[in-house]
């Protein structure tokens, strides 16, 4: 009850900043010229927004590497670049949900780009691992996309390069139906940044193809898309986006040992101490990999490779 009064009292204390901001009658500045303002919830979306938009784009990410998107509260000066914006690329981040409408309500001109649109989601709802899963019972519980309606939605559709893709042609097509002026510039830009992704997905998948050990496992469910396009499996310790129970870490571990995990990957914005457990009962370590970071390229490339350095660890291990 205490945490969600302290919601409360930050939710009444923002409201009270969103219509002072809105009183300020603040208005876009003039120029002959002006780039697009962008605003973007996760560092990842800067990135493509970036790439597709180049000069002809100022963007200004709400959650910065290092911070949680699921404790995250906006800052004034970032309700102000909201006020003046003209884009906000969504991706269904926690804090969206209680403060898309507030957003809208300070920049009622303000257009919503959901990069989600037309994509299949995966869910990141899965049953606790028994210890006698076979591997493709793993693979169809911990990577699989289901309509169960209280299911949460994966969102980290940037760990997919083959997502990433889609997502840049609709913010290339956002940006030529603002600025159609420079519609050229953000075509040649996304098709370049897309040529990019293209090589960018076939290494990572040249380097996965010979991986024995298949199973990966994370503290936050945040690989999923990644698992599914290299054909990998996905499993949390994390459970249903709470702390793990005695049963559900210990039937973890016993899957480790079994599928021959000897790594767990952790976000430098969570706590490791589970993760840490699970790394010393089986003999393995904890790797800490932000999917949050704006460097998108180099961060898969790591984790690919953080990947096979695990598969070679783990030697003869089943």
């Amino acid at each position: 009850m205490s945490c969600q009064r302290a919601a409360l009292r930050r939710c009444h204390s923002w409201l009270l900043i969103l219509l002072t901001t809105t009183g300020l009658g603040i208005t876009r500045p003039l120029l002959a010229n002006p780039p697009v303002s962008v605003v973007v919830s996760v560092a990842p979306l800067q990135t493509i927004v970036e790439r597709v938009g180049g000069e002809q784009v100022t963007v200004t990410t709400m959650v910065r590497p290092g911070q949680s998107p699921h404790t995250y509260d906006p800052t004034p000066q970032q309700i102000t670049a909201l006020a003046q914006a003209r884009v906000y690329v969504r991706i269904g981040v926690p804090f969206e949900t209680a403060w898309l409408q507030r957003f809208q309500a300070v920049n009622p001109t303000l257009t919503i780009l959901d990069a989600r649109a037309g994509i299949n989601l995966r869910h990141h709802a899965q049953p606790a691992p028994a210890a006698h899963d076979t591997n493709d019972d793993l693979h169809n519980k911990s990577n699989h996309h289901t309509d169960a309606p209280t299911a949460e939605l994966d969102v980290h559709l940037w760990t997919s390069p083959r997502l990433v893709r889609s997502i840049a042609q609709q913010v290339r097509q956002q940006l030529a139906a603002l600025d159609p002026a420079h519609t050229a510039d953000y075509q040649r830009r996304q098709r370049a940044f897309d040529a990019e992704l293209a090589q960018l997905d076939t290494t990572i998948a040249a380097k996965l193809r010979p991986l024995r050990h298949r199973t990966f496992f994370v503290y936050h469910p945040a690989w999923g898309y990644f698992a599914d396009a290299y054909d990998l499996t996905q499993v949390a310790i994390e459970h249903e986006g709470k702390e793990p129970s005695a049963r559900h870490l210990a039937q973890v571990i016993e899957l480790a040992k079994q599928s021959g995990g000897r790594v767990i990957f952790v976000q430098p914005q969570i706590n490791p101490r589970f993760a840490e457990q699970v790394a010393q009962a089986i003999g393995g370590r904890v790797a800490t990999i932000d999917p949050l970071t704006p460097d998108y390229a180099a961060t898969l490339l790591h984790m690919t490779d953080v990947l096979l350095e695990a598969d070679t660890f783990a030697g003869g291990a089943p």
